[in-house]
C-alpha cells in the first residue's frame, strides 16, 4: 500500500472520530477533547489516534477511560465511514504537544533572561588591553616600495 493512501485514510478517520466524539459518545467522563492527529500503518491495519484534553490530570484519566470503553463503537463508526475491506484497529494516545510547548516556552523565557543578564553585564565592560589591538595603516611599514 502507498503512504498517500494511508495519509488519506488517516485524515478520514480523524474526521469520523472527531464528529463521533462530538455527537455520538454520551459518556460523562469524556472531557473537552481534541483529536490532533491520526497515523495509519502502511498496511492499513492499525490506526493510532492522538488527542489532547483540556483540564487537569483527572480529566485526562477520565477521558482515557471513556475512550477505551467507546473504542468498539468508534471502530464501528470508522468502518461505516471508510470503504476498505478491513477496519483498522484503534489505539488512543494522549498527545504531549501542549506540555512540550509549555516546556519549550519556559526554556525560551529562561534563555531570554540569561541573555538580558549577559547584555547588562557587557554594558559596563571595558577592553582588557588596547581598544584596538591591530596595527593601523600609518604604523605599518610602507607597502608601496615597488617590489612585486
Amino acid at each position: 500500500m502507498s503512504q498517500g493512501r494511508a495519509a488519506k485514510l488517516a485524515d478520514r478517520i480523524k474526521q469520523i472520530i472527531a464528529v463521533t466524539l462530538d455527537r455520538g459518545v454520551k459518556d460523562p467522563r469524556l472531557g473537552f477533547i481534541t483529536v490532533t492527529d491520526v497515523r495509519v500503518t502502511n498496511d492499513l491495519q492499525h490506526a493510532t489516534v492522538f488527542y489532547t484534553v483540556f483540564g487537569d490530570e483527572k480529566a485526562r484519566a477520565d477521558t482515557a477511560a471513556a475512550l477505551e470503553s467507546a473504542k468498539g463503537m468508534l471502530r464501528s463508526e470508522v468502518g461505516r465511514g471508510i470503504q476498505i475491506r478491513l477496519t483498522p484497529s484503534l489505539e488512543f494516545v494522549l498527545d504531549a504537544i501542549p506540555e512540550n510547548a509549555a516546556h519549550i516556552q519556559s526554556l525560551l523565557a529562561e534563555a531570554a533572561a540569561r541573555d538580558a543578564a549577559v547584555r547588562a553585564q557587557a554594558e559596563d565592560a571595558a577592553f582588557a588591553g588596547d581598544a584596538n589591538p591591530y596595527r593601523e595603516q600609518e604604523d605599518a611599514p610602507d607597502s608601496d616600495s615597488g617590489n612585486l
